[in-house]
């Protein structure tokens, strides 16, 4: 059995795909990125070369292996192309049960038997997923942390029936990406969003209360706790409907209220207002400098 993948297909090219295919390209992978339309792939495809680009300004990469790096990446519209030859698959779709589940049962049958199935989720049970595959002793969790290229965390997440051999080669895995792994629970949340959200959802909470401004609450926990954001420009950053569904599974999990997403995350998603990836959420990103807006 194969013990250091180094064929990634990555399924989605979002703001976690392309991250995590930059960082496998950067190390030498070849890697095959799927999307589902062509306006999506494009749009992952500007998203990496830019970081990448970004990287040699700021003298993190040289020119030769930011090209390198490019060139160990490939598009797809072809799920299969994305699965065929690849030791590992790691799934950055949408966070919705329904739409991995579907995916994973596909993937089930596309893949090798060698073939790890690693999934990108946040807040998901491995087990909920691994129970769409027939062979679930290669499903696992590998959780990445945004932006890919600069968090050194990724959470390595077996589910019940994951094998021994997947969990190890997995660790190699993250190992030989760069990043420091720790191995967490198969619950929703894992271990640094069983942590961090709630933590999230009360700020938005108090907000709501009248407990402070936007600003002062993000002012006061940066200057009082050292955290290099606070908590609402840090909903902005991971995406106020994300944080809303990362926040609904670990409800429907634990059912405790501290992870009760609150009404006005609710609304703030209904107005569209999702954060930087569309320039308002809490703050309103189209100028200059990051203003708050009325809630």
């Amino acid at each position: 059995m194969k013990t250091e993948p180094k064929r990634m297909g990555v399924l989605g090219c979002g703001l976690m795909g392309s991250g995590i295919v930059e960082v496998a390209a950067r190390r030498g992978f070849e890697v095959v990125v799927r999307e589902i339309s062509t306006q999506a792939l494009e749009e992952g495809r500007a998203r990496i070369e830019a970081s990448l680009e970004r990287a040699v300004s700021q003298d993190k990469l040289t020119r030769r292996e930011a090209d390198e790096a490019a060139g160990h990446i490939r598009y797809t519209l072809d799920l299969s192309r994305a699965v065929a030859e690849a030791d590992l698959v790691v799934e950055a779709v949408v966070e919705d049960r329904l739409v991995k589940r579907e995916l994973f049962a596909e993937l089930d049958r596309l893949a090798s038997n060698d073939t790890i199935l690693a999934t990108n989720t946040s807040s998901i049970p491995i087990a909920d997923l691994a129970a769409a595959v027939e062979r679930q002793g290669r499903v696992i969790g590998l959780h990445f942390f945004n932006p890919v290229p600069v968090m050194p965390l990724v959470e390595v997440v077996p589910a019940i029936g994951t094998s021994t051999a997947t969990l190890e080669r997995t660790l190699e895995l993250a190992q030989s990406l760069g990043k420091e792994a720790v191995v967490a629970r198969d619950r929703s949340g894992f271990l640094v969003n069983l942590l961090l959200v709630p933590y999230l959802l009360d700020a938005v909470r108090q907000l709501d209360r009248g407990a402070a401004s936007i600003e002062q609450m993000d002012r006061a926990m940066v200057l009082g706790c050292g955290h290099p954001m606070g908590p609402l420009a840090l909903c902005d950053f991971v995406g106020i409907d994300t944080a809303l569904r990362i926040a609904e599974v670990m409800y429907d999990e634990y059912r405790e209220e501290r992870y009760a997403p609150p009404p006005l995350l609710k609304r703030l998603v209904a107005m569209g207002r999702l954060g930087r990836k569309v320039g308002k959420g809490f703050y309103d990103y189209t100028g200059e400098e990051a203003e708050p807006l009325p809630i």
